[in-house]
């Protein structure tokens, strides 16, 4: 397994410390990371910005002067969306720019373009939305197939969430060129069996992406009753790896004996523990690659 770390973490999208591409390759070599995940949008690989020869060549050259492999580039798709403005063809859109993507991700040696499945959007259209998100993987997967990538599908959005649901979409799907990004978070906030899943998945997986939260309940004052009120579910704040509540052992002993073998990667993707600065960043993304490596290593 390779650790990797993604580049939204320094993306300032929460408020956080912001670096360009450049300088969080720099970043991430510095700190120890052999390998890179790039967000695919603002500020950082964007198609708009990274479209000429030359601009692509400067990531490439700015990655080999820092020692990091671009493991996977990180598309940002959402498959049921547009059902409000049916005349927008929002599915062409979005495999528009993963076809962008995947040929970044050729260009500069990258192995893998991430996608995300679809939002809910009412329970009177979970067949149709279920069909629609096959239909759109199955193409996304071709595309990707034309450029020598995998297409990873993350378990972030609300269809296949969970490990049964998500080998649902990828037997549907059908595509050799479809593969698992499958995450222990998404699965341990919904009280999953983190090592079944992780023996489940593994097969099917080029990479998993691991973040760490506490758990802080939430309650409401009810002034006439002079009381509070419980409110669900309780706020997930985001914490280093291995200060959290997510039992990572588990789902890494599940990896290992479903013979997982791929990238593992950290991401800051909202508010964490101590604050967005610089210093806070990097002491957060340290302590998480020494238990990415605890991990990897069979520790515990």
């Amino acid at each position: 397994m390779t650790p990797a770390l993604f580049s939204v973490s320094y993306a300032g999208y929460w408020g956080q410390h912001q670096l360009s591409v450049e300088d969080f390759l720099r970043k991430a070599g510095a700190l120890g990371y052999p390998a890179v995940e790039l967000g695919g949008k603002r500020p950082h690989l964007s198609i708009l910005d990274y479209r000429t020869p030359d601009s692509v060549a400067s990531i490439r050259k700015a990655a080999e002067a820092a020692g990091v492999e671009i493991a996977t580039i990180a598309g940002y798709t959402d498959f049921t969306t547009g059902r409000e403005s049916p005349e927008v063809p929002q599915q062409e859109i979005q495999l528009a720019y993963i076809r962008q993507l995947a040929q970044l991700a050729s260009e500069l040696g990258a192995k893998i373009v991430r996608v995300f499945s679809g939002y809910m959007t009412t329970p009177d259209r979970l067949a149709a939305d279920w069909e629609r998100v096959v239909g759109s993987l199955r193409e996304a997967s071709a595309i990707a197939a034309e450029y020598g990538v995998y297409l990873g599908l993350q378990n972030h959005h609300d269809l296949g969430v969970t490990a049964d649901s998500f080998a649902e979409l990828l037997t549907d799907v059908a595509h050799p060129n479809l593969k698992a990004m499958f995450d222990p978070w998404s699965i341990a906030l919904t009280g999953s069996d983190l090592y079944q899943a992780g023996q489940m998945m593994a097969p099917h997986m080029v990479q998993t992406t691991l973040a760490d939260y506490i758990k802080l309940e939430r309650f409401a004052y009810r002034q006439a009753l002079v009381n509070y009120e419980r409110l669900d579910p309780p706020w997930a704040r985001a914490v280093p790896l291995g200060d959290g509540f997510i039992d990572f052992y588990a789902f890494f002993a599940g990896l290992r004996k479903g013979g997982f073998d791929g990238y593992v990667a950290y991401e800051m993707c909202s508010p964490v523990r101590g604050g967005g600065s610089e210093s806070n960043l990097d002491a957060t993304a340290s302590k998480s690659l020494a238990v990415i490596q605890r991990l990897i290593n069979g520790g515990c």
